[in-house]
């Protein structure tokens, strides 16, 4: 997220359809399950769902744009025996 980005309910973007965004906000819900990096960005635009405006759109279509950028980033542990992590 854009750093010192400010969201709030007064803002004057165009007013958006509460069940799309409440959809999109449920599907970022469920992957903070897998992805704990977006946890803080998605309870701060989580928090506008009674009345969100197109700016907060913005900000869940950016969030997707960075889960799909880091889509093939995470641990595999395979199965054999001589398997050592190295950090």
């Amino acid at each position: 997220m854009v750093i010192l980005c400010k969201l709030g309910k007064d803002d004057h973007s165009p007013k958006l359809d509460q069940i799309l965004y409440r959809s999109i906000i449920g599907n970022l819900l469920y992957l903070i399950v897998v992805r704990l990096n977006i946890m803080q960005v998605v309870s701060v635009v989580s928090r506008y769902q009674s009345t969100p405006k197109q700016t907060h759109l913005l900000v869940a279509k950016i969030i997707f744009r960075y889960l799909r950028a880091i889509m093939d980033y995470g641990l595999w542990d395979p199965q054999c025996k001589k398997f050592s992590l190295t950090a």
